[in-house]
């Protein structure tokens, strides 16, 4: 596919880094930026192999991505920001619901709808240089793009209000010690970092990583019970695939497995 306001590559088997490349205005999504990485992350859903983990950063050295795009926004009626903001809602989504993991490599400002973003993956690496803010209230907005439901999972109910309700910037390390970054990477290094998680993770088989991850979406949200039951439906799928007998195999043969994802 090709694509105006993305960037998409293959740093490594079965890796695939997306970079936001709006850099002359800090990354910002606007609705065509929005488009494409619906068609992108929800064209990953089709496929049952490709792609094993998936890196999202933003171009340049300043800024993840500022968030919304308040130019293209200006003047805009209420039905034409509710239609709009329809396509923020699916490009949020795309990305929560990716069937396989999503590492947002935060290299620079990630405010507003870009912390959405951040947060919509399955986890963070940051950059020393990496701000933070959901800044929606200093607007006369709130959070639209999953901030008020992924934050406070994240970080706690208690924290998250204090971050939502003054609109106050923190950094890489506060992202780190409350639970929303899970590493703190020098500038010069946090792509390589992020792109070697991702490469070990694409080594291992996709069925049972995907079905992980869907355990653990899904069963945080039921009971310890429910939960439980939900885990061992979602076991059970990757008893009768190829790759469980492979692994098996390669433990016994002291080798490698070659996972196909199936």
């Amino acid at each position: 596919m090709n694509f105006e306001t993305i960037l998409v590559e293959n740093p490594e088997q079965h890796v695939v880094l997306v970079t936001l490349n709006r850099p002359e205005a800090r990354n910002a999504f606007n609705t065509r930026m929005a488009e494409e990485l619906v068609a992108l992350f929800e064209g990953f859903r089709l496929d049952p192999v490709e792609p094993r983990c998936i890196v999202l950063t933003g171009a340049g050295d300043r800024a993840f991505c500022a968030g919304g795009d308040l130019k293209e926004r200006r003047g805009m009626s209420d039905d034409q920001w509710r239609r709009q903001h329809l396509v923020f809602e699916r490009m949020a989504r795309a990305v929560i619901f990716c069937p396989v993991p999503v590492i947002a490599a935060v290299n620079g400002a990630a405010f507003g709808g870009g912390c959405e973003l951040a947060g919509a993956c399955d986890f963070i690496y940051a950059s020393q240089t990496a701000r933070f803010a959901l800044t929606e209230v200093t607007l006369g907005i709130i959070p639209g793009a999953g901030g008020t439901q992924t934050l406070p999972r994240a970080v706690g109910t208690r924290r998250a209000k204090e971050i939502i309700f003054t609109g106050e910037p923190f950094d890489a390390q506060a992202a780190l010690e409350w639970g929303f970054a899970n590493r703190v990477c020098a500038p010069d290094t946090l792509l390589p970092e992020a792109i070697a998680t991702a490469t070990r993770i694409a080594a291992n088989a996709p069925i049972s990583i995907r079905q992980a991850k869907q355990a653990i979406a899904r069963g945080c949200e039921m009971s310890l019970a429910d939960g439980l039951a939900f885990e061992i439906e979602a076991y059970n799928r990757t008893v009768p695939s190829t790759d469980r007998q492979e692994g098996i195999e390669a433990f016994n043969e002291k080798r490698k497995p070659r996972f196909k994802g199936v």
